[in-house]
């Protein structure tokens, strides 16, 4: 099996970093559960940029993830295109149509999944969900009409909670990206380790003024800077499995 994923910063791992601070995330446990899954070594590669829009995606991300001759390919994406204001959720959908047909005409199997809900716990959150919700529908219709995999995390109830989420309010943690692994895994009729799914330990609270007013300063503020300088938080970045790695058939650390 090779498998190919491509995206922003939810399949490059952000806010799952091992001890070095490099991201491993849902994608990379994806292919180690389906290494162990099948008893076999799984080849992998990870194309997927942090701040990318979903044209970005396709433009920069799609025809080279295809060249390696993949046998499967993930695709998220949409997820930085929601937080702007000007969200076209027609363009989403055409874009995710294009990478389903693009893939079925390569002979390449795609795997479409969303990204978890984060909207409880960010600034103007209603409005993203309101989008959210259009294009997670958009995108159910079209999986069915191409009889592709789907994996739903955004109406993934139980990922929504704030457990599952990085302080940044916008990744998931290392709990939350074990919990998308083990969904994909599910959807794909595959055997995954049980702690991946368990409910993620702790009840968070609402967080006091004194907490809201570190994350504006620590977070919002420095997203907002780079829209209005025209920055990313991916830039002079690159995929970081560009060609093939080999997993192994052996579990992860959890």
């Amino acid at each position: 099996m090779r498998l190919v994923s491509i995206g922003d910063s939810f399949t490059e791992g952000v806010g799952d970093e091992l001890p070095d601070g490099f991201p491993r995330g849902w994608a990379d446990l994806l292919a180690s559960g389906l290494a162990r899954d099948r008893g076999a070594p799984v080849e992998y590669a990870n194309l997927a940029v942090r701040g990318r829009l979903a044209g970005q995606i396709v433009a920069e991300q799609l025809e080279p993830a295809l060249a390696l001759e993949p046998t499967a390919l993930t695709f998220n994406g949409g997820g930085n295109d929601l937080l702007r204001p000007r969200a076209d959720i027609g363009r989403l959908r055409a874009l995710t149509e294009h990478v389903i047909l693009r893939c079925l005409e390569s002979g390449v199997q795609p795997i479409v999944l969303s990204g978890g809900d984060p909207t409880r716990g960010l600034p103007l959150g209603r409005r993203m969900r309101q989008l959210g919700d259009r294009l997670t529908s958009e995108v159910v219709a079209l999986t069915a009409k191409y009889e592709v995999p789907f994996t739903n995390n955004w109406a993934d109830a139980e990922l929504a909670r704030a457990d599952y989420w990085a302080e940044d309010r916008l990744h998931l943690n290392s709990a939350g990206h074990q919990r998308v692994a083990a969904r994909v895994l599910q959807t794909l009729g595959a055997s995954y380790p049980d702690e991946w799914m368990a409910p993620a330990a702790g009840r968070r609270t609402a967080p006091t003024v004194a907490e809201n007013l570190r994350y504006y300063r620590r977070y919002v503020l420095p997203w907002v800077r780079r829209r209005l300088t025209g920055r990313s938080s991916g830039d002079d970045r690159t995929g970081k499995y560009p060609d093939w790695i080999v997993v192994e058939p052996g579990l992860p650390a959890a």
